[in-house]
């Protein structure tokens, strides 16, 4: 599945005002460790459609929304649940990490 990319134009509509969990992978095409993460990223949105949904934010693309929550560095993934910032990972981790992240906010079906 690929994960769509977003823009700080379409960040309230599509993360926020989501009525589901919301993983966001803020990210930069010439970061190694982003793309290392991208593929449980990619597995992430796969196995948990139904639950959650999966975002990618170009940071360099996107400054604004990447200032605004203070990432200093990329790989930063967020989860946003009912529109608010409720958990952060920073770096290259492994899927099982990302999982264990989102399982407090989702039941997997």
């Amino acid at each position: 599945m690929e994960v769509p990319q977003i823009e700080d134009s379409t960040f309230e509509k599509e993360v926020l005002k989501s009525t589901r969990p919301v993983l966001v992978d803020f990210w930069a095409p010439w970061c190694g460790p982003c793309r290392m993460v991208a593929t449980a990223v990619d597995q992430i949105a796969d196995e948990y459609s139904k639950n959650i949904k999966v975002v990618k934010v170009n940071t360099d693309e996107n400054p604004g929304t990447a200032t605004f929550y203070a990432i200093r560095s990329i790989p930063t993934l967020m989860i946003f649940h009912n529109g608010e910032k409720v958990d952060t990972v920073i770096g290259a981790v492994p899927k099982s990490t990302l999982e264990n992240k989102i399982q407090k906010y989702l039941n997997k079906t």
